[in-house]
């Protein structure tokens, strides 16, 4: 009973910690009202790609 109590726990704050260091990301890297259209895009690029960089940090991280 204990170890699956464990498991649901662990698996429960991994998704919590996951959201809010998606959420932390998102409000980091949120454009500024005073940028170029280039800049904005160049922003989204380097959000998504440190996005991927993070799932992939999460699944190497799972073995």
């Amino acid at each position: 009973m204990d170890r699956i109590l464990n498991m649901l726990i662990r698996r429960v704050i991994g998704r919590l910690i996951g959201r809010g260091v998606d959420a932390g990301i998102a409000r980091a890297t949120r454009g500024r009202a005073d940028a170029t259209p280039e800049q904005q895009a160049q922003a989204r690029q380097s959000a998504q790609r440190s996005k991927q960089a993070l799932k992939l940090a999460r699944r190497i991280g799972r073995f």
